[in-house]
């Protein structure tokens, strides 16, 4: 309800200033701008009226889709609308014994509104789409002879739903990865937004990815059904098991707080998994202890865990594992990427949010994610293919 009256006191709000503060431009331009305005809000209400009266599978990926477009209509046109409006009635207001308005502060919120809607709509069509591989060296003391030269591919957070126009993309962030001739290929979780049903039939996408070892996975807490509104305890674990099979439908070995082993000439590599559930801030990360028992033979061991912050809680200087791979932050999918600095707000929620991270001998890679949550775009935070080349130190 408070979603409708905010819509409709914008929507005359904005009819109001627009005839305020365009009347004196040409017929043809004042029209032009109020014809814009309508489309705009045309398309806001299709949106909005789509999802509230929605009434089929919460999980079904054409709903997940319209709640990301609606957000993003949100994003480009609701708030830039709300600011425009406080800015002219703002100006009004200091001009309350005069009459009139500061045609400066209006104009201020038209520039916002254009900058907002055109960062939105670029970020919507090329900034979610924008793949960077990051190819990183991991020197580690001591490392076996025969894992030197050894390649990991990392993928994690695709959020299948996002790709749901757009299957052509995620085939080619598929081949893409095969261009690099994994030896190993890692996914840290999150595969769907809230349940198994957005997976489709993207386990025959994913499983076009190869690496030469095998592919292994951990399950995230999207992965889970945490929030799914239709799903209880029951349906959560069913909709898990279910998650399972796709996942290994794609190819993938699924470690749920377990582990698996790899030879490679005389070294031996542990790959364990642990499952993540829960939400931020009370993430509930799986029984590491189990997930790593029987690993003591190996001579280098590999965490799957999704949540970064596990690794600080858990993983760091109080086991022997060698290397952990996370994803879950997303970068929030907006900031400030350049090779000498990096800035995202999911810096004060999650410290290690992307990139490399070690402590003594003990490393942490957190991946950007490769798909997109809640908001249909990334601003200048791109997804990633992580390459990982282990080197003797």
């Amino acid at each position: 309800m408070l979603t409708v009256i905010i819509l409709v006191l914008t929507e005359f709000l904005t009819i109001f200033v627009f005839r305020q503060h365009l009347k004196g431009l040409s017929k043809a331009k004042y029209y032009t701008a109020v014809i814009i305005n309508s489309i705009f809000s045309i398309y806001l209400w299709i949106l909005f009226i789509s999802v509230s009266s929605y009434k089929g599978l919460f999980d079904d990926p054409g709903h997940i889709w319209l709640m990301m477009n609606l957000m993003g209509a949100y994003s480009a046109i609701l708030v830039p609308r709300i600011i425009l409006d406080f800015l002219h009635f703002t100006g009004k207001l200091i001009r309350i014994r005069k009459t009139g308005h500061i045609r400066s502060l209006t104009n201020t919120g038209f520039i916002i509104w254009i900058v907002v809607f055109f960062i939105i709509i670029t970020g919507s069509t090329i900034g979610k789409f924008n793949f960077k591989t990051d190819e990183v060296i991991v020197r580690i003391a001591g490392l076996n002879k025969d894992l030197d030269g050894l390649t990991i591919v990392q993928l994690s957070d695709i959020h299948l739903a996002g790709f749901l126009r757009h299957k052509g993309e995620l085939v080619k962030v598929m081949e893409n990865v095969n261009s690099y001739k994994p030896d190993i290929l890692i996914n840290s979780g999150d595969f769907v937004n809230y349940g198994w049903r957005e997976f489709g039939r993207d386990d025959t996408i994913l499983s076009i990815a190869k690496a030469r070892l095998g592919k292994f996975a951990a399950i995230g807490n999207h992965d889970i059904g945490t929030y799914n509104p239709d799903l209880n305890q029951e349906g959560r674990d069913s909709n898990l098991v279910r998650m399972n099979e796709l996942v290994k439908a794609s190819g993938y070995v699924v470690l749920n707080d377990e582990n698996t082993f790899i030879d490679i000439g005389d070294a031996r590599i542990a790959i364990i998994g642990t499952i993540t559930k829960g939400r931020h801030p009370d993430m509930i990360h799986g029984d590491l202890d189990k997930a790593i028992e029987g690993t003591d033979s190996a001579d280098f061991r590999i965490l799957i865990s999704h949540d970064p912050n596990h690794w600080d809680k858990a993983v760091k200087g109080r086991t022997d594992i060698d290397l952990t791979f996370a994803g879950h932050t997303h970068g929030m999918q907006m900031g400030i990427l350049t090779k000498r600095f990096k800035w995202s707000p999911s810096q004060y929620f999650y410290p290690k949010w992307n990139g490399l991270y070690s402590e003594a001998n003990q490393f942490l890679y957190v991946n950007r994610g490769l798909g997109v949550l809640a908001i249909p775009f990334r601003i200048w935070m791109p997804p990633e293919i992580t390459v990982i080349r282990l080197e003797a130190k």
